[in-house]
Parts: structure tokens; sequence; C-alpha cells
């Protein structure tokens, strides 16, 4: 059993005390600890080492007192192990030598056995279980099949994803062989998380919010429902789109446990637009925990009075900025913490 589960009651609706509060990209980045590990070790040897990605995970829970873990890991370790060359280059992030463009290069794009390709992700989970001693939940995660779409055909971060878009527009029955061997690989992938030992996984939908509703259903949505449909029924799904406010209607039908939200859409309104009834997390700007201290602490009693302290998860709209104070990170955690219910 584990010993702090508000995090799981949340996801099942029940009544709280208060909310728990984890953060998105709370692994690291803005952790001196982390940055340490950073000047030895490159991005994917963090990833692939499993002491290291379970040191990682760690961090946050003693540091911050996050009442969720998230295994240290990118997104893009599922197009690697599908054959395609990913780079983290220092300041441009992300980076793709042969970026994938014609129907010929799907076609070359395998649907790998997980297992052997992703093993080093498994032994991170049940490592990290260890270590976490069932004090709180751990999360497991993958990107949406559009989002990993947008970096293989951009070839790295963009503004827009003009070049994942125009590939879309012009050669839908390629984007779509290519949406589904990135859905079927990522089913794969997930359910061998729930094996490892992981007690609820989010999607996440980085690029969501570059397509338009209509494009959103047919590019996005349909394969994360996919992903939902097969896992649901064995753990609880976060769903969590950047910019999707249009979908929240959608997402609150599809079996998910929880929907993310992010900060351009108000409390209110993404509870109107998901029904009232799903469980919601986040949505604090990350660029908020600037402010100081004390302001952080009114603006999420205010954030949880707003959203309600039940069916309810506090975190940011996004991940956290690699520049935040430690101290302002822990203020967040704290505030939640110390919320007394009107």
């Amino acid at each position: 059993m584990i010993k702090n589960d508000l995090f799981l009651k949340a996801l099942k609706g029940e009544t709280v005390e208060r909310p728990p509060v984890w953060m998105m990209r709370q692994a690291g980045r803005y952790l001196p600890d982390f940055m340490k590990l950073k000047e030895k070790y490159d991005f994917f040897t963090r990833c692939r080492t499993p002491e290291l990605a379970t040191e990682i995970t760690v961090m946050p829970i003693h540091q911050v007192g996050t009442d969720a873990a998230i295994l240290f890991s990118d997104i893009l370790v599922v197009p690697q192990a599908m054959g395609v060359e990913i780079e983290m280059k220092s300041g441009v992030g992300p980076w793709l030598p042969t970026p994938i463009r014609t129907p010929k290069q799907v076609s070359e794009v395998i649907v790998p056995n997980v297992y052997e390709e992703l093993g080093y992700v498994y032994e991170a989970i049940k490592m990290t279980k260890q270590e976490l001693n069932d004090e709180v939940p751990l999360i497991g995660f993958a990107g949406s099949p559009w989002t990993i779409l947008c970096y293989l055909v951009q070839g790295q971060g963009s503004k827009n994803f003009d070049k994942a878009k125009e590939f879309c527009f012009t050669q839908p029955m390629a984007a779509h062989t290519l949406l589904q061997k990135i859905t079927d690989t990522t089913i794969a992938y997930l359910k061998g998380k729930v094996e490892a030992g992981v007690d609820a996984l989010q999607i996440f939908d980085s690029w969501g919010g570059m397509l338009s509703p209509t494009d959103y259903q047919e590019f996005s949505w349909k394969y994360i429902q996919q992903i939902i449909d097969t896992l649901k029924d064995e753990v609880p799904v976060i769903a969590f789109g950047k910019g999707c406010w249009f979908a929240l209607k959608e997402m609150s039908e599809s079996g998910a446990s929880a929907l993310g939200v992010d900060w351009t859409c108000s409390p209110r309104n993404a509870r109107y637009l998901s029904g009232g009834e799903i469980t919601l997390q986040g949505n604090f700007d990350p660029s908020r925990l600037f402010s100081p201290p004390k302001e952080i602490k009114t603006m999420v009693h205010k954030m949880i009075d707003d959203f309600g302290k039940d069916r309810y998860i506090v975190n940011l709209g996004h991940g956290i900025l690699p520049n935040i104070p430690v101290e302002n990170a822990k203020a967040f955690v704290d505030a939640v913490k110390e919320y007394q219910p009107k």
C-alpha cells in the first residue's frame, strides 16, 4: 500500500483533505543536484542508465516534497527505439540528422520489441519503485503520437511545426501510417511500464494546440484515444494537451481518469468545458514561479479555491523552467500542503 495516496485518490475522484501536488518536469533542470549530474553525463546517458534515472526521479520527492514521482526519461526514447536517429544538441534541443518526410522513410520506421529496445526504462521503474519504498506513487509517461511526429518530420523544435503540418496535409496517408506506428509502439511501451510497476500514466500532447479543432481530432486525438482505450482498465491515465482547451469535452468522454489544463484556460472554463465530473490537473503558469514565495502561496490558494479541492491535482500548466529558484518550487508545493478549505 502506498503511504501517501492522495494523488491516486484524486484520480479516482474521492474526497480528500487537500489536493495532491506534483510538477511536470519536476525531476531535474532547476535542482542543483540534477545540474551536477548534467555536467557529468549527457542527456540520453541519464535516460538510459537506470541508476541515474532513479536518482533523478527521487530527487524532488526528498528535496521539494511532491505527492507523486514521475520517472525521469524523455518522450523521444520511443522514436529512438523505432530506429530513428535523434540527438540532443546543446542550445537546440532535440535534433534529427535525417527528418522523416517521404512515404519511403515512413515505411522504414519499425515497430520495435519494446522490451529489447527500452528495457532500460523498465529497469529504472523497478529500481525507482524500490527506492521510493511505497512513499508516493510513480507516474510513467509518453508523448502523444502527434507530438512525436512533430519532431520526426520537423527535425527539431519549432514555434509552429509548419513542416510537420505540411507533411500531414500533403501526404495524409503517409502521416497516418507513421502516426499508427508510433501509437502501436507507445501502447506496447506503456503496457511494459505498467508491468514494471508504475501507478499511473500521463500522455503529453505538447504540440496538440498547433492544430485546428478539426485537424486535432484527425491527427492527434484519435490516436491518443487508442492509447487510453487499451490502458484505462489497467491504471489511471492522464491526458494533457497543451493549448487544447477546445477538445476538453471529447477528452472528458475518453475514459481518461484526469485531464491536464494549461494556464491559458481558467479553472471555471476548464470545469465547464470538461463537464464538471472529471479530475483536472494544472494549471499554474510556470513563469509565475519567478514571483516571490509569498505571492506564489496566495496564487496557489486562489487556484485551489477556483478549481475546488476535490477531483483536482495541483500542477503547473507546462514543465517547470530551468532557472526557477528551488525555494520557489518548494513554496508552490508547501502552499498546497498548507491549504485550508474555506
